[in-house]
């Protein structure tokens, strides 16, 4: 898109934003000066001379500055160095996206031209500025996302990717910043002559793939997810000595919908999750049946709001973090961390959700992330296109990732070991199947065994021939959605009661004396476990309803307990709150 012009006071645009452009008044909104006069309580006038950076590629932003004299350039800086214009603000104009809400590290450069003078609002006024100004915080919150929007599109201020199109490592990083919602750029050594110079000139051998370049110059070589985190300033500072009211384990729709409430109504909140926000909804590729979102809604992008909605609050988000052990022997209580820290709390809501099901295949190991995908992501989602792909499973996210993926995949062939999915999918996913030309279901099928060469996944062998006696499919790519188990291991430190499956039971599932009430009356929880102030919500629930709609309800309803319970306790001196 071209320039704009650079009439007074209007920023000017150089960055190909081409799915906003029509949108440049929502991306970078001009405030009034009555509506700057507004906002000067929460921040700190500054004076910045000529040349002077506000905010670095790389860095913790500061916060928001709202320009009040003077010009500000906003560069994106590659991972090669060069820098492109993004915008140019000149009084009235403000600078942060949305990872200001929680004090980020900055994706773009800020440069004075010339001396200026702006107003630095920190995060957390910036979350009480959005808050407490309704009409005037939607408009910066909206600008906040689009503008990271705009971000993403262009991978602007991420990391570059190196590597190979199909290796299991390079897939996964790319779904975890995708998840996460974090820009990046990925160059691929098959088809780019550059990504070849690259990786020789940093000597690197083939274990050391993917490369990753980071936008403060670092080569991370083969990175873990939390060591990416780690380098982006995606995590925050874990202090052990902070007691959190609530502390969520799991950021699916149940995990964010607890998050969201307990931070608007002012408690302490921490959530963590091991992968990124939206858990196994995050991976269906739209949800049409839940309520509001009459055209369908993505779950990353259900989850993306809610995840900024959470930040809006003040809550805390820990992501990649694993938590390995929750001691509940006395409180507050403890969760221990897989980096080595722990995290202390009056209540915990185990939303841990579950874990995708590997069934018995005979070659399964060798070819996950090779070919073989639990989700249907757009990553996965480009790397099968126009090439048959084989998928497994007869639920709801199984019905998504087949529609989702015909619109990529040149043939989907779909097996189940039932004769139809009446029993197991909604009705509106079972009619568009129907209606799909490139879709092919496979009734009582089941796959044997897999094989493959160093390259990946080859082919799907089946147990039995098929009617038209087909006994495989040459493919590399193989989608299974084979339901999942409950993620509850980490509960093995403490005494919250699980059914055999390892389901927490809740309410009227457990014993009333495990609660502390006398036989026979009545439970002062549906949603308490059988340790007071540990409550569980979502599919790692036993008996719950695995609906999106449904995790959000026990999301939102399990704050109202959590009152009650801290009520209960309020005379108890806890020490280090946050």
């Amino acid at each position: 898109m071209p320039a704009s012009s650079d009439v007074e006071g209007q920023p000017v645009v150089e960055a190909p934003y081409s799915s906003l452009h029509t949108r440049l008044h929502q991306l970078h909104p001009q405030l009034s000066p009555e509506e700057i006069n507004r906002m000067r309580r929460f921040g700190t006038e500054k004076r910045c001379e000529s040349g002077e950076l506000l905010f670095q590629t790389g860095r913790p932003g500061p916060g928001m500055f709202v320009l009040l004299s003077g010009t500000v350039r906003v560069l994106q800086r590659d991972a090669f160095g060069n820098e492109h214009l993004v915008v140019e603000h000149h009084a009235g104009g403000f600078m942060a996206e949305v990872g200001q809400l929680s004090g980020r590290h900055s994706l773009v450069d800020g440069v004075a031209v010339g001396p200026v003078d702006v107003l630095l609002i920190p995060p957390d006024q910036l979350r009480a500025l959005i808050i407490a100004e309704a009409e005037l915080g939607e408009r910066i919150m909206r600008s906040l996302i689009l503008r990271r929007v705009a971000l993403i599109e262009h991978g602007a201020g991420g990391p570059v990717l190196i590597g190979n199109s199909n290796e299991a490592r390079l897939v996964a990083l790319q779904g975890f910043l995708s998840r996460n919602g974090h820009p990046h750029t990925v160059l691929d050594m098959g088809a780019d002559n550059d990504a070849r110079t690259l990786v020789e000139n940093f000597s690197a051998e083939p274990d050391d793939l993917p490369l990753v370049m980071c936008p403060d110059g670092t080569v991370l070589r083969r990175p873990s997810d939390g060591l990416l985190a780690s380098k982006l300033g995606l995590l925050p500072d874990l202090d052990d000595s902070c007691v959190y009211d609530v502390a969520i384990v799991g950021a699916g729709p149940a995990g964010l919908a607890t998050a969201v409430y307990a931070a608007s109504e002012g408690l302490s909140v921490i959530v963590c999750d091991l992968r990124a926000p939206g858990g196994q909804a995050g991976s269906s590729a739209r949800i049409e049946n839940y309520l509001g979102f009459p055209t369908g809604i993505s779950g990353q992008a259900l989850a993306g709001r809610a995840f900024v909605q959470a930040q809006k609050f003040g809550a805390h988000v820990a992501i990649p973090v694993t938590i390995t052990a929750l001691h509940c022997g006395e409180r507050p209580y403890r969760l221990e961390t897989g980096c080595g820290g722990s995290i202390s709390s009056r209540s915990v809501v185990i939303a841990s959700g579950a874990v995708y099901r590997r069934p018995n295949i005979q070659g399964l190991d060798k070819f996950d992330g090779r070919g073989v995908y639990y989700w249907a992501s757009p990553v996965e989602a480009r790397l099968c296109k126009h090439a048959e792909v084989v998928l497994v499973g007869g639920g709801n996210s199984a019905g998504q990732a087949i529609v989702y993926l015909a619109t990529h995949a040149k043939h989907v062939h779909v097996l189940i070991r039932r004769s139809g999915f009446e029993a197991t999918m909604s009705r509106y996913l079972i009619d568009r199947i129907d209606a799909l030309p490139n879709v092919t279901v496979h009734p009582h099928s089941e796959i044997g065994s897999l094989e493959g060469d160093e390259s990946g996944l080859g082919a799907v062998v089946l147990k039995e021939p098929l009617p038209d006696g087909t006994t495989r499919f040459d493919v590399r790519h193989l989608f299974l959605f084979t339901g999942a188990d409950p993620n509850t291991d980490w509960l093995r430190t403490c005494s919250v009661e699980l059914d055999p499956k390892g389901f927490v039971l809740t309410g009227s599932d457990g014993p009333n004396e495990a609660r502390g009430n006398a036989p026979g009356a009545p439970l002062s929880s549906s949603l308490t476990t059988s340790v007071e102030g540990v409550f569980a919500i979502g599919d790692a629930r036993a008996g719950s309803t695995k609906r999106v709609a449904a995790a959000v309800g026990e999301g939102a309803a399990v704050v109202a307990q959590i009152h009650k319970m801290l009520a209960a306790h309020a005379g108890e001196a806890v020490e280090g709150g946050c």
